[in-house]
């Protein structure tokens, strides 16, 4: 007979951490010298991002002023603002129509430039780079657009217009309801080329161009077969990233509109969520119906981006 000592190691139990919390600390200790190195961008992450989302999510079932104490009132600002704030409707209808309409175009439109630039010589690409990404970094330089489209004669497109004879009076263009949204949606477009533009190059400047050598090999004989089959499944992270950037900006846009239709624009025409949520929040201080505001644009949010990144991650299959 053996003895306990004789005994095969692999009879003898094993202490291995159970469920997804022991996984996860388990990957840690692995890790630990990485997950350092990390920790401050967590910490930083967690106080500044992640705790005020759950304090916006606490105060949207309050009446807050930032005077007196927090009380509690159920899911009194939802109702509040679904059923008898018309105004809140009008930012809703006004927001999804400016994100279906800037947050795809821009989205595409950084992509196929990016596209198009990194076939370039580098210093050409260079130069077409910065010329496309400058108008997301100018800063006010926008305003510029307030003297184009300015409702007087003296603004460039009426003054061009009543040249040719295609108006007989110069055109309100920033406070007539019919052409606000309009306006406001081709700026925020020239401004579109930011942050995802630049990822989309970084990204397909990191494509080993021996994948495409082999998609020749294999088949593939046009330009559109390589992105839809190599290109595209190769920058599946950066596309996401870039989706996430357009879908944040189209749906949070208020920093330019604001400033060219007003606050509040002429019959709430160019009034979107989010300056819906500085009217509540900076004007009015009810930060209970402000956090209501902001709990649902985020949760709006999250739902188009999971939506986004099913589609993206059938890309190639």
């Amino acid at each position: 007979m053996r003895t306990a000592a004789e005994k095969p190691l692999s009879s003898a139990p094993q202490s291995r951490p159970e469920g997804r919390l022991g996984r996860l600390w388990g990957e840690i200790k692995a890790n630990k010298i990485s997950y350092l190195f990390i920790a401050p961008y967590g910490l930083l992450f967690t106080l500044f991002t992640v705790i005020p989302v759950f304090v916006a999510i606490a105060l949207s079932f309050t009446n807050y002023n930032m005077i007196q104490p927090p009380k509690f009132v159920g899911w009194a600002n939802y109702l509040r603002l679904f059923l008898s704030d018309d105004v809140f409707l009008i930012a809703v209808k006004n927001t999804f129509v400016f994100a279906i309409i800037t947050g795809p175009l821009s989205y595409f439109a950084s992509f196929l430039y990016a596209w198009f630039i990194n076939e370039l010589r580098p210093k050409i690409r260079a130069v077409f780079t910065l010329m496309l990404y400058a108008p997301s970094i100018s800063g006010a330089l926008f305003m510029i657009w307030t003297v184009m489209f300015s409702g007087d004669a003296y603004g460039y497109v009426n003054g061009f217009l009543l040249y040719w004879g295609i108006i007989k009076e110069p055109v309100q263009w920033l406070t007539d309801p019919k052409y606000m949204m309009g306006v406001v949606i081709i700026v925020v477009l020239w401004m579109s080329l930011g942050t995802s533009f630049l990822a989309f190059i970084a990204g397909l400047q990191g494509i080993d161009s021996s994948l495409y050598e082999a998609g020749a090999v294999d088949g593939i004989r046009n330009r559109w077969q390589e992105l839809f089959y190599i290109t595209l499944p190769q920058m599946r992270g950066y596309l996401m990233f870039g989706a996430i950037m357009s879908i944040t900006g189209s749906f949070t846009a208020a920093a330019q509109i604001i400033p060219l239709v007003g606050f509040p624009s002429t019959d709430y025409a160019g009034h979107t969520i989010v300056a819906h949520l500085i009217d509540y929040g900076n004007v009015r201080f009810e930060m209970g119906t402000a956090s209501a505001i902001a709990v649902i644009l985020f949760l709006t949010m999250v739902g188009v981006q999971r939506w986004v990144q099913r589609f993206l991650n059938k890309l190639g299959t």
